[in-house]
């Protein structure tokens, strides 16, 4: 049997086993927490790094022509402006091709003098000659005249501009809305142009922005032939419900056997 002495040094053992138990538990705690906290900011901070140290896509690395990239940067800060103006005219499909016609136009007419310049620059030291032989003046018989009275009627400036811009029997809607819209990205363009010297750069800027326009001018309308809704009438709608109508009573219109003259078996007796 045993003693109570042996039990209590038996329950002290016990007691201090457990207590190393805890002890050695807790340690391993304390240490998987501090683990998983390392990891955590380890973490925190690559992201941070990535962050701050993007990775360039491949789809964004610069073209092998400087031209290109000008162009590229150009439009993407003229591209939807264009894109904002072009689906506000909804109203008919001529105010679109006005309004596209009118911008292509303008944008080969802003970059036709600089062209010129770089082509006579080409020649053989007689462009200069050859250019000034070319230029004529044509008077009009009305700049003769001389108007100290006032009385001939001047059109505002901004109405002279427009229809300067404009181009014949074209939708005038669309061509007020290219005329503003172009005020406002005739800047761009220029500037860009300015950066480039290298005739191979400005060519291939020049061919593939009017060629990029065009191809934006055909999304866009795509986009809008997807998106709008098909163009009624109150009168179409009329007749297209009292359609509908009498196709739902067609089947009582028809009457039973009876009103067919389909009897029964009695008007078949022979």
């Amino acid at each position: 049997m045993i003693s109570r002495e042996q039990f209590a040094e038996e329950m002290k053992l016990r007691e201090h086993v457990r207590k190393a138990i805890k002890h050695v538990q807790n340690k391993r705690i304390l240490a998987e927490n501090r683990q998983i906290q390392e990891e955590s900011e380890l973490r925190s901070v690559i992201r941070q790094l990535l962050s701050e140290t993007k990775v360039s896509d491949p789809e964004e690395a610069p073209h092998e022509s400087t031209g290109i990239n000008v162009l590229e940067d150009l439009l993407k800060k003229i591209i939807p402006i264009v894109e904002i103006d072009f689906k506000k005219l909804t109203t008919d499909e001529n105010q679109r091709l006005s309004f596209r016609a009118h911008v292509l136009q303008a944008v080969k007419n802003i970059l036709a003098p600089p062209r010129a310049i770089d082509k006579i620059g080409k020649g053989q030291g007689a462009g200069e000659v050859a250019l000034e032989e070319e230029i004529t003046i044509d008077v009009d018989e009305d700049d003769d005249f001389i108007d100290v009275r006032g009385e001939t009627e001047k059109k505002p400036e901004k109405e002279t501009e427009k229809e300067d811009f404009g181009i014949e029997g074209e939708d005038e809607t669309g061509r007020d809305m290219a005329f503003d819209l172009f005020k406002r990205i005739e800047g761009n363009i220029v500037g860009a142009w300015d950066i480039l010297y290298s005739d191979k750069d400005k060519e291939l800027f020049y061919d593939y922005l009017i060629t990029n326009l065009k191809l934006y001018f055909d999304k866009f309308e795509d986009e809008l032939k997807t998106n709008l809704p098909e163009p009624t009438t109150p009168e179409y709608e009329e007749e297209k419900e009292a359609g509908e109508e009498e196709g739902l009573g067609g089947e009582e219109e028809l009457g039973g056997e009876e009103d067919l003259g389909l009897g029964g078996e009695e008007e078949f007796e022979l």
